[in-house]
């Protein structure tokens, strides 16, 4: 067997079709989602065109659509002039100006409602007090909230008054946020005294002022948002209380008219090694892309509440709660906390209250939420939630069908959407209305995305066994326009590999032949046993797929004579298991990988854990799971898990 070659082991064959209630009242119908499809494959550059003239609301209109003379650095909507904040909240006043835009709940139970009206207004009073502080188009705004309205109204002030923000998730340490602050040459950070999360208070105010200890001179002011009330330190001539920034402030705040191709802002990725990536995303084709998928992918309509559970810190909360929605009208429901707190059914608890009709989240919530049993669910009323989806990872088919079942009752279709920071908006899902589902596959790629799996050579995969690289064939709206002040990293990171002919996704994966698109994790990732090349994702889901399995991990680890052993992390459903019961549940799952993938899929080692490490976004921290399988001192920072004594449990030191 070639070593090129990366192999599909998992055998899943469960398919449903959309819900015929469904379909019946979809906004995008199977006639309308073909036509789309084959004027992209005619007419790329038109397509992308009318849905740029049609979509966004021009106060100059664009003289060129794709600029290709500098490729792999694509250019859209050339010389267009418009105001991303403009086009999710002013063009919605003739009409929408009562509709509730945001409604928000708190860890400790507040709830707030902001119109479309309210929120312009408040963006106006901030963006004004940005401005009265010398705020200037295109400086960089660090945004460093709790997940409260105040977080969305920073961002699109900021985009109102053309300044470019980099938000950096709450959950960040103080030496993350230095990073980002000295890498972007920001010149102000927005803030709070503190924010809520798991019953305690997050010190934003305090991390903040310890990252500017530390060489952050670019720094001229920090705005803080009062929201806890905690005693904190506020340096004279630096520091300006956010209620006293806005007071006095005109209501009206007029858009800056900034060109398509504008930073809106920096989001900053973390890579496994090297400094965090800064992420440039433009104006025109990242908003274009986002409202797009938001109306594709999650069929809004005028009565939707729309939940997507991801912090603003994330790309997810970027295009799927600041921007996307709100530029497609819509009410979005945010909440500042835990998922858990104070009981393990806040989330439907929230969905329940505040009638949501579309839930979007992590597989890794899903997982956790799951290992709660059924029962916790079923006490709440989830009849409105008409839509699912899930974002951040590909979702282990076992999961897939407890959010099918038990959360939509088995009446609710579930977008399970690919995309990246990098992509802007989403690159593959089902669309609701229209594609049938497998649980585990993303299925097809949207309108106007083409893309393809190829192997070493960058010669395209057609064999629905074998998997390889995942690529994007030609430039699109939303895409990346380099890495904030390194270009050649941004080249060799995403472009170099196949010679700039498609953009590299860094993920596996395999197309079945039904055309249908399966992530297998990372390139990083795929394990080499024996020869064979296994993706990590497949092993994970059969793992989980077992009745006493609620989550897992899986990493490679150095082997004398297949080269790459099997090293799983695995979190029962039950009690942790130790000593003998652990010896027969590792017994039990490696013959249960085996009767589900082969024999070359069972894991060498397992190890037994109440949870896996995460970030507090819900991110498995893959990198700290491979250092332990290897016996590695761990080195890297630990300040974002959300439960650093899991450690100790994977290195089976307790």
């Amino acid at each position: 067997m070639s070593e090129e070659k990366i192999e599909s082991i998992l055998k899943e064959t469960r398919r449903f079709d959309p819900p015929k209630d469904f379909v019946s009242r979809a906004q995008l119908k199977k006639e309308n989602l073909t036509a789309l499809h084959a004027q992209a494959l005619s007419n790329y550059e038109e397509f992308w065109s009318d849905l740029g003239r049609e979509e966004i609301d021009w106060f100059e209109p664009f003289k060129k659509t794709l600029d290709e003379s500098q490729a792999p650095n694509y250019k859209w909507f050339i010389d267009g002039k418009m105001n991303a904040s403009y086009n999710c909240l002013d063009v919605h006043i003739n009409s929408k100006a009562e509709k509730t835009a945001i409604i928000f709940e708190g860890e400790n139970g507040e709830i707030r409602r902001l119109t479309y009206a309210d929120l312009l207004k408040e963006v106006c009073l901030f963006a004004n007090g940005l401005l009265s502080i010398g705020v200037k188009p295109s400086e960089r705004v660090i945004i460093y909230m709790p997940m409260v309205p105040e977080a969305i109204i920073a961002m699109q002030a900021c985009a109102r008054i053309g300044a470019t923000h980099s938000v950096v998730f709450g959950g960040f340490s103080a030496k993350a946020m230095r990073d980002r602050i000295q890498d972007a040459s920001a010149s102000i950070v927005i803030t709070a005294d503190g924010g809520y999360r798991g019953g305690q208070v997050v010190p934003l105010k305090e991390s903040t002022d310890a990252a500017l200890q530390e060489g952050c001179d670019s720094i001229r002011n920090v705005v803080v948002l009062k929201r806890t009330g905690e005693d904190i330190s506020i340096t004279e001539g630096r520091d300006i209380w956010w209620h006293d920034l806005v007071e006095g402030q005109d209501t009206n705040c007029a858009p800056v008219h900034v060109d398509s191709e504008h930073p809106l802002f920096i989001l900053y990725t973390s890579g496994s090694t090297g400094k965090p990536k800064g992420v440039q995303h433009s104006t025109g084709g990242y908003l274009l892309n986002a409202k797009l998928t938001n109306k594709w992918v999650f069929d809004l309509n005028s009565n939707d509440i729309f939940w997507c559970t991801a912090d603003v810190g994330w790309v997810t909360g970027h295009s799927y709660v600041a921007y996307g929605p709100l530029a497609a009208g819509t009410t979005v429901m945010i909440y500042e906390g835990a998922p858990t707190y104070p009981h393990g059914g806040r989330f439907w608890e929230i969905c329940e209250r505040h009638k949501v009709t579309i839930f979007y989240t992590a597989p890794t919530a899903i997982r956790a939420l799951m290992k709660l049993g059924d029962s916790l669910p079923n006490q709440y009323n989830l009849t409105n939630i008409r839509l699912l989806g899930t974002v951040g990872e590909p979702i282990n088919p076992e999961a897939w069908m407890w959010y099918h079942s038990v959360i939509g009752s088995e009446r609710c279709p579930i977008v399970d959407t690919w995309w990246q920071t990098e992509t802007g908006a989403i690159m593959i899902s089902p669309i609701p209305g229209v594609t049938p589902t497998k649980p585990g596959s993303c299925t097809q790629p949207l309108p106007g995305i083409m893309v393809d799996i190829v192997d070493e050579q960058g010669i395209p995969i057609t064999d629905p066994k074998q998997g390889g690289y995942l690529v994007i064939k030609k430039p699109w709206p939303s895409m990346l326009r380099t890495i904030w002040e390194d270009n050649q990293r941004y080249i060799e990171t995403y472009w170099e590999r196949f010679n700039n002919q498609y953009y590299v996704a860094g993920d596996s994966a395999h197309r079945d032949a039904d055309g249908y698109y399966w992530i297998m994790g990372r390139i990083d990732d795929v394990l080499n046993v024996s020869g064979h090349r296994l993706g990590t994702m497949e092993v994970e889901s059969a793992l989980v797929a077992h009745p006493d399995i609620a989550e897992a991990a899986v990493v490679g680890k150095p082997h004398e004579i297949k080269g790459e052993g099997i090293f799983a992390y695995v979190v029962p459903k039950g009690d942790r298991p130790i000593g003998d019961d652990a010896i027969e549940m590792t017994n039990k799952l490696r013959d249960w990988v085996a009767e589900q993938l082969g024999p070359i899929a069972k894991p060498d080692d397992i190890r037994y854990s109440d949870n896996l490490p995460k970030t507090r976004s819900g991110k498995i921290m893959r990198r700290l799971l491979r250092s332990i399988a290897k016996d590695e001192e761990i080195t890297q920072d630990t300040s974002t898990l959300e439960n650093e004594s899991i450690l100790d449990q994977l290195k089976g030191d307790n």
